[in-house]
Formats: C-alpha cells, sequence, structure tokens
C-alpha cells in the first residue's frame, strides 16, 4: 500500500511537472506572438510610410528634372508658342541693344535734316532708301545663318531658306528704284515689315529679347521712312548743294 501511494504521489508530481512546463511553453508562444503582432503593427506602417515617402520624393525628383530639363530646352531653343513682350528687350545683351538703336540714326537723320531746313533733298532721301535697302537684305541673311546650325531650332529646310531670300530680293528691287523714291520707299517698307512677320509669326526661334529689339526697330524705321515721304510731299524739292551756296 505504502508502495503504490508512493507511485501515486509520483506520478501526480510528475503530472504537475509536465503541466508546469507546458504552460510555461505556452505562455511563452503567447508572448512570442504577442511581441510579434505589437512588433509588426509598430515597425509595418513606418516602412510603408518610409517606402511611400521614398517613392513620393523620388516622383517629385523625376518630375522636378523633367520640368527643368524641359524648361532648358524651351529656353535653348525658344518656344515658338511664347508671345511678344516689349519688356523682354531688357534683357538684350549690350552689344546688340547698342548696335541695333546706333542703327537707327541713317534712318532718323534723313527726315531730322529735311524738317529742319524745310526742303526735300533727293540725295539724302535716296541715302536713306539704300541704307534701307540694306538693312533689309540683312535681316534675311540673319535668318540664312540662324538656320545654319547644327542645333539651331530653326532647320535648313525650304521654309527657313527660301523665306529668306525673299527681303533680299526686294532691297534688289528698291536699289533700281533711284529715280522713283516713293515707289522704292514703299519697297523698302514692305520688305520691313515682311521681315517682321516672318520673324514673329511664320518662322518662330527667335530669343524673347530679339522678337522685342527687331519689333521697336522696324517700328521706328518704318515711321522715318514715312516721314520721308511726307516731307516730299509737303517741302520744296532742293539740292545738297544749294546749302553750301
Amino acid at each position: 500500500m505504502i508502495g503504490f501511494r508512493r507511485c501515486i504521489i509520483s506520478g501526480h508530481l510528475v503530472w504537475r511537472h509536465v503541466q508546469q512546463a507546458a504552460a510555461t511553453a505556452n505562455y511563452t508562444t503567447n508572448a512570442q506572438l504577442l511581441f510579434h503582432s505589437q512588433a509588426s503593427h509598430v515597425f509595418l506602417p513606418s516602412r510603408l510610410t518610409s517606402s511611400n515617402s521614398i517613392r513620393a520624393i523620388s516622383w517629385a525628383g523625376s518630375r522636378l528634372y523633367q520640368s527643368s530639363s524641359r524648361g532648358m530646352s524651351d529656353t535653348d531653343k525658344g518656344n515658338p508658342k511664347e508671345g511678344l513682350s516689349l519688356r523682354a528687350i531688357t534683357q538684350a545683351p549690350k552689344p546688340a541693344m547698342y548696335l541695333g538703336f546706333c542703327g537707327l540714326i541713317p534712318f532718323l537723320s534723313s527726315p531730322l535734316l529735311m524738317a529742319v531746313t524745310q526742303s526735300f533733298y533727293p540725295e539724302v532721301a535716296y541715302a536713306q532708301l539704300v541704307y534701307g535697302a540694306s538693312i533689309v537684305s540683312f535681316l534675311g541673311g540673319a535668318r540664312w545663318g540662324f538656320a545654319i546650325p547644327d542645333r539651331s531650332p530653326a532647320q535648313p529646310d525650304w521654309m527657313n531658306l527660301g523665306n529668306s531670300v525673299v527681303p533680299s530680293l526686294l532691297a534688289w528691287l528698291a536699289l533700281l528704284c533711284r529715280d522713283n523714291f516713293v515707289v522704292g520707299a514703299l519697297v523698302v517698307i514692305m520688305g520691313l515689315a515682311l521681315s517682321l512677320c516672318y520673324d514673329l509669326v511664320m518662322l518662330p526661334g527667335y530669343p524673347a529679347w530679339f522678337k522685342a529689339m527687331r519689333t521697336v526697330l522696324t517700328v521706328v524705321a518704318t515711321i522715318s521712312m514715312v516721314a520721308t515721304l511726307t516731307l516730299k510731299r509737303f517741302c520744296s524739292k532742293r539740292k545738297l548743294k544749294e546749302i553750301q551756296n
């Protein structure tokens, strides 16, 4: 009996030990599962947030790079859809601005001399006509030279090169009108207007400052030619030799 009781007691102790070990293992497993679940809730959003933020930053960076590259390409090549703004003339290089406005002196000096003396001088008027014709021819050649470089936005095609020849032909026709200043002056005015139309509308590609400066210079040159035509109508004709006498 005593041995049997000892066996029961020992078996009971062994069973209690097995149950405690199983409970301990179950507790450890539950604790691990709880830890992993909490860790997943804590670290997983941060990973997702960091990945999303990295994707957002990379997307924003790519968009910024694309926009900057497009802006650089538009700046280098010239935007054909860019409107005319006379304020852009302030961005013109100083040599271009000084030479351009100094080029108006032969245009303005002829009608100014005639207005002061109240006389029309055919020699002075023809000198203005020759200078205007040379400017018209120069504008056509400038377009030709602008289309020749490899990276130019204007292609050396029939449209650009063909239209660049037209101002030179008009200048040649104007020079043939030595005995008819009115017709020659009208041809020069037509050449100036046509060249400006080419540069602003039909054949875009020039920078904004050049378009603004071309507009101002063309308007002043045209007004000077019209002023000479007006003085021819209302002033008496005289020779330059009469001033010396």
